[in-house]
C-alpha cells in the first residue's frame, strides 16, 4: 500500500479516539501501541502522557526530536464522524493533529523504504497539552528532558504544507475574576455588581493601542458570571489572550493590561487576576542551515517555500536558543472547527519532504 494511503488511514483510526486537552491518555496508549508493533525501542510513557520511542541512528550525531501533539480543541462529546469527498477527508481534528501524529508513523516507514542510514538517532514523541489551555506542558517536559543536546526539534503539523514556521509567537493568557458582595436586584439595587464592574474593564482592555507592526493582538475569548437575572452578580470572570511578534511588545502590553486591573479594584469591588498560560517567544534566524534545509526539501519538490511565524510545540525550545521549526504533512482548512478537513493528494508530498528533512538533517 502507498505510503500516503496508510498515514491517511491511520489518521483516521487516530482522530476516532477522543483527545481533547488533559484528556489524551486513550489516544496516547493507542500511538504507543503502534510504535510497539513498529518494533521501535525505548518506548515509553512520561509522567504527563507523553509517548516516546526511539528509531536508532548509526552515526555519532546528536539525536532529532521529532514531534506532533496528541490532544485537540474539541470536547470529549463532540461527534467525530468523518466524511470522504473526491479530493479531501472531513472530520473534527483530522487535520489538526491526528495527520501530524500519524505521520510519525510514516516517517518511520517512508525512512525504511528508502533504506536511509541516519547519522543519529531519531526520537518520535508523541505531545500532550499544546491546545487550549494545556500551556504546552507535554513539551515542557520534552525540552526538560532532552534539553539543548540534540540537533534540532522538528514539529509536525497535518495542515500547513509548504510554510515553514521558525519564530515562536508569544502568548500571554490571564483569568481575571471580579468580586462584589452582590445582593438583590431591587432592594440592594446601587450596590457594585461582579458583571457590570467587569464589563467596564473590558471597554478599558479593548480601548488599549495595539501595534500593527510588529503585529500585537488581544483577545476576551470566554466570560461568564452571575446567578439570577434579579440578583447582582457576586462574581464574574473573563479569560484574556494576548499575543505579539514582539517580546517587547507583548511584556508592555503585559504591564498595560495589569495597571488597569490594579485600577479597576476599589471599596467592595476586588479585581483579580491568574496567569493561565504563558507562550515564550523565540526565533531561529531565517539564515539558519535547518531553515535552509527545509527550503531546498519543498524546492525539489516543486512547491515554493513560505516562512511564518506561530504558536506552536516549538515555543519552548525557541525561546531557550534550541534549533526547532514546524513544517506541514498536506493542506486544507476549517482548522478547530467540525468542519475541518484535509487534501489527500499533496500528503505524498508531505511526507517526502518530512523524509528528506529527516534524512539530510545531520549531513
Amino acid at each position: 500500500m502507498d505510503i500516503s494511503k496508510r498515514v491517511l488511514d491511520l489518521a483516521v483510526q487516530i482522530q476516532q479516539i477522543p483527545a481533547p486537552t488533559f484528556s489524551e491518555d486513550q489516544r496516547a496508549q493507542f500511538v504507543k501501541g503502534m510504535f510497539e508493533k513498529e518494533d521501535l525501542q525505548e518506548i515509553r510513557v512520561d509522567e504527563v502522557n507523553n509517548v516516546y520511542a526511539l528509531l536508532p541512528g548509526e552515526g555519532s550525531g546528536r539525536p532529532l526530536i521529532v514531534s506532533a501533539h496528541l490532544d485537540t480543541v474539541f470536547p470529549i462529546e463532540t461527534e467525530l464522524s468523518i466524511e470522504y469527498k473526491k479530493d479531501r477527508i472531513i472530520g473534527p481534528g483530522i487535520g489538526d493533529n491526528s495527520l501530524g501524529v500519524a505521520t510519525l508513523l510514516g516517517l518511520v516507514w517512508s525512512l525504511r523504504e528508502i533504506g536511509v542510514t541516519l547519522l543519529g538517532d531519531l526520537w518520535l514523541v508523541a505531545n500532550v497539552c499544546e491546545e487550549g489551555l494545556g500551556n504546552l506542558q507535554g513539551m515542557r517536559a520534552v525540552v526538560d528532558h532532552f534539553d539543548a543536546d540534540v540537533q534540532a526539534y522538528l514539529i509536525i503539523e497535518g495542515l500547513s504544507l509548504g510554510y515553514i514556521q521558525h519564530k515562536a509567537l508569544g502568548v500571554h493568557r490571564l483569568r481575571i475574576t471580579s468580586k462584589t458582595m452582590g445582593g438583590h436586584s431591587w432592594s440592594d439595587f446601587g450596590s457594585p455588581s461582579a458583571l457590570h464592574e467587569i464589563s467596564k474593564l473590558v471597554t478599558k482592555l479593548t480601548a488599549l493601542p495595539l501595534s500593527k507592526d510588529p503585529r500585537t493582538t488581544m483577545n476576551v475569548g470566554k466570560m461568564a458570571g452571575g446567578t439570577s437575572i434579579n440578583a447582582i452578580a457576586s462574581e464574574a470572570w473573563l479569560e484574556l489572550d494576548l499575543r505579539s511578534e514582539s517580546p517587547q511588545e507583548l511584556t508592555d502590553l503585559v504591564q498595560s493590561v495589569e495597571q488597569l486591573i490594579e485600577a479597576a479594584s476599589k471599596p467592595k469591588v476586588r479585581m483579580e487576576a491568574e496567569v493561565i498560560g504563558n507562550r515564550p517567544a523565540g526565533e531561529l534566524p531565517e539564515s539558519h542551515p535547518l531553515v535552509d534545509l527545509a527550503k531546498d526539501c519543498l524546492t525539489e519538490l516543486g512547491i515554493d517555500p513560505k516562512v511564518m511565524i506561530g504558536s506552536t510545540d516549538a515555543n519552548l525550545a525557541l525561546n531557550r536558543g534550541i534549533p526547532a521549526l514546524v513544517l506541514g504533512v498536506t493542506n486544507g482548512g476549517g482548522a478547530h472547527t467540525t468542519a475541518e478537513f484535509v487534501y489527500i493528494e499533496p500528503v505524498k508530498q508531505g511526507i517526502q519532504q518530512l523524509t528528506q528533512f529527516v534524512s539530510r538533517v545531520w549531513r
